[in-house]
């Protein structure tokens, strides 16, 4: 039935006729087009927002990942440093369970001139101490060829500029074989790269007697103080002055690194910002 000419329908607009593109702005296609942009818009918007808001934490967690993947796939070669009773060996196991490293410990308790040495020191020191050169040397030649990231408790350079100049200042090795032996060394270290870090452990006197009287030793109670001292006054010299490599010096006096895990946490901070670059210090 047909409706007059200029009477307005009253019938609701079929679902077809719903769909369909209207030219005009009003009547339930316009406000369902009006919807639609307005939920788009409101998506849009909240997506941007979750992403300023989490990209800083996305970010970082790439970074970590990358910097771990990269500083897993290098093989490194780390060294402890410190004086008898700072916690070496000690920290040397800790850290190789932690990272999974592979631990070495100086391979030097055999030393064919050591019974001589004990009875005229004057006159067999500078052989001992070219023997022990020659071991660690060679343990460096060998540690170059690993696959794997090695942490070493003490290096050669320490057995050069720590104990064996204290040889020397005791007058038990003269000075034309000391002279003879730096040379030596240092045409050895010429074809050898500095380790990766050295961790140097900085610790007081009485808190190596202290470490040094807790562990028990025998052969190390009877350990004259001013033998100590000596040597820390050298590993300090050696440490800021002659060493050239990277280094992370860390005050032990104060941690227990070995019973507290926020101590040996605190070490782990330390080396992951060194090496990783992970945490501010």
């Amino acid at each position: 039935m047909q409706r007059p000419n200029g009477a307005a329908s009253s019938a609701p607009p079929s679902p077809e006729e719903f769909w369909l593109p209207s030219s005009g702005t009003d009547g339930p296609r316009a406000d369902c087009s009006s919807a639609f942009q307005a939920v788009a818009l409101l998506q849009i918007i909240k997506l941007f927002c979750f992403f300023v808001y989490f990209f800083p934490f996305l970010f970082l967690l790439l970074i970590i990942f990358f910097n771990f993947a990269l500083g897993n796939r290098k093989e490194m070669h780390i060294v402890i440093a410190g004086n008898i009773g700072s916690g070496k060996t000690t920290l040397t196991n800790m850290l190789a369970q932690h990272y999974g490293w592979k631990a070495q410990f100086e391979a030097v308790d055999y030393n064919p001139y050591l019974e001589d040495y004990y009875k005229d020191i004057a006159r067999w020191s500078f052989n001992l101490e070219v023997y022990f050169l020659k071991q660690r040397f060679k343990d460096l030649l060998e540690l170059a060829k690993s696959n794997e990231t090695i942490i070493q408790d003490r290096s050669i350079y320490e057995g050069v500029y720590v104990f064996t100049t204290n040889n020397h200042l005791m007058g038990n090795l003269s000075d034309r074989d000391f002279e003879t032996y730096m040379e030596l060394f240092e045409q050895m270290t010429d074809i050898l790269r500095y380790p990766d870090l050295m961790i140097y452990l900085r610790a007081s006197v009485p808190h190596l007697v202290a470490n040094i009287q807790k562990r028990g030793r025998d052969y190390e109670q009877s350990m004259p103080i001013d033998y100590l001292r000596n040597l820390n006054h050298l590993y300090e010299d050696f440490i800021y002055e002659k060493y050239r490599g990277r280094i992370l010096p860390i005050d032990v006096d104060n941690l227990d690194f070995q019973h507290r895990p926020e101590d040996f946490a605190h070490i782990i901070d330390k080396i992951d910002h060194t090496l990783f670059n992970l945490f501010p210090e």
